[in-house]
């Protein structure tokens, strides 16, 4: 946050569960236009029809339009939950792995970092969510395992100083959904808000964005940094707000 763009009020969608969240970070839409609107949700097996069908026959990821559009890109993703790799389109993807637990999941993606310094690399920690579900949001538990993901973030960090790319990379941390309880899924503001932080080159530094961010909005900015063309069935605008030295 100091180093970068950062806002802890951006704004999931509903529901406030893990697909319909994570399918609109990479999918640069809501459940209205993407159609994944539970944690029931197949490419087989769905309620609402999606607006768009990208090359992978599920609407467009970004990671979708990176391989259209920068067909030499080296594209990863290690993602702790296993549902998360359902959510992208598979033929998109140079490394695509599941790895359970956060501490392996950073352990790999660091390897991934030095080995192959990715053109785009997508990172999934389950563990805090894991802690809100078996202890409650914002409980001891709960911020000792935000404090260990930390860790792991400043892992991968490191990796990219080993690997050389560091002041070329952008960094994005964002989360799928808050919580309340030991739950979430519900309409209420500590569901629904979320953080986002960006740092890196072109982006200002120690500035909080005070402009409304939508999570989908991620997406359009990671387009907008790699200057892809979005798809026309993203309702989803780049972070502007956050662009720019300063």
């Amino acid at each position: 946050m100091r180093e970068g763009s950062y806002t802890l009020h951006a704004r999931g969608v509903m529901p406030t569960s893990s697909s319909p969240n994570w399918a609109s970070i990479i999918m640069g839409a809501g459940p209205e236009q993407h159609g994944v609107t539970s944690n029931d949700w197949e490419t087989n097996k769905f309620e609402i029809t999606p607006v768009a069908v990208g090359s992978g026959g599920i609407f467009p990821t970004i990671f979708g339009i990176l391989r259209e559009q920068r067909p030499g890109a080296f594209i990863a993703c290690v993602h702790d939950w296993d549902g998360f790799g359902r959510l992208l389109e598979p033929r998109a993807m140079d490394l695509l792995e599941n790895v359970k637990g956060s501490p392996n999941t950073a352990r790999r993606a660091a390897e991934v970092i030095r080995q192959r310094k990715p053109t785009f690399l997508f990172v999934h920690f389950d563990g805090v969510d894991h802690a809100g579900h078996e202890f409650g949001w914002k409980t001891p538990q709960f911020f000792q395992a935000v404090a260990e993901v930390d860790g792991l973030i400043g892992n991968l960090l490191s990796a990219l100083s080993e690997a050389g790319i560091r002041d070329q990379t952008v960094v994005i941390m964002t989360a799928d959904h808050g919580g309340k309880g030991k739950s979430h899924g519900e309409p209420t503001m500590e569901e629904i808000e979320i953080p986002i932080i960006l740092a890196g080159p072109g982006i200002k530094r120690g500035h909080e964005i005070t402009g409304p961010v939508n999570t989908y909005d991620t997406a359009a900015t990671v387009a907008m940094l790699f200057g892809l063309k979005a798809p026309e069935a993203w309702i989803a605008k780049p972070i502007r707000e956050a662009m720019g030295e300063k």
